[in-house]
């Protein structure tokens, strides 16, 4: 089954998980860093999803799963370990028109989590179609050693540098040549140390005069 890459923005939108194991943790962690409104509904929580309820970070129902408890979702996730039940949710989810991801069970998904790496806005994800969330893993452990966190900081400094250039003439031409210039450069090495006047020196002799280029670096370094 082929799956579409999709990034969705589900900040403030209401993602509810049926479950509250290892797996109901993990995708939790990534739907908080997303600004999601979470709506836990299992008996039993994991140590790492009593931490959240603690910190007033999601809502929790102390009760098994009851049809209606899927109203209102824009994204469903089934997570517990009985068969019949994770049917039922699946059921209730494609009645409503909700995206379903059903733990251990690919074909009764309609969306898949992916192994995902995150620096900043940089965002690269791995899927097997849910063929082997293993090797997934250790393709995201493997790319993981390849971006670290100076990517999101040259993510950060691009995005700012396309939003000062965007709406000029022929901005696209210009931002192609910038990023040309850029990576020609040190400049991922210097963001990787932290060597913040010799980038400030860089970017001076790389970037058009009319960029300030000391706001762009207060604005980098925050």
């Amino acid at each position: 089954m082929a799956f579409y890459p999709i990034n969705l923005n589900v900040s403030g939108q209401l993602c509810v998980i049926i479950g509250g194991g290892a797996v109901a943790t993990r995708k939790i962690t990534s739907l908080l860093v997303c600004d999601a409104k979470v709506r836990v509904i299992s008996p039993e929580l994991s140590s790492g999803i009593k931490q959240f309820v603690d910190q007033n970070k999601l809502e929790w129902f102390p009760r098994a799963y009851m049809p209606g408890d899927l109203q209102g979702a824009t994204l469903a996730f089934a997570l517990t370990d009985h068969p019949e039940v994770q049917l039922q949710i699946a059921t209730e989810a494609k009645e409503r028109g909700i995206p379903i991801n059903v733990g251990d069970n690919p074909e009764a998904c309609t969306f898949q989590t992916a192994a995902t790496i995150r620096q900043g806005d940089l965002l690269i994800s791995v899927s097997t179609g849910g063929g082997s969330p293993a090797l997934a893993a250790a393709i995201r452990k493997e790319l993981e050693s390849q971006y670290g966190p100076e990517y999101g900081d040259l993510v950060k400094l691009l995005s700012m540098i396309r939003q000062l250039t965007v709406g000029q003439s022929s901005s696209q031409e210009k931002q192609k040549l910038l990023l040309a210039r850029i990576f020609k450069t040190n400049i991922l090495a210097l963001l990787r140390k932290k060597e913040w006047q010799l980038l400030h020196e860089k970017l001076v002799e790389i970037l058009p005069r009319e960029i300030n280029v000391i706001s762009l670096m207060e604005a980098l370094k925050h």
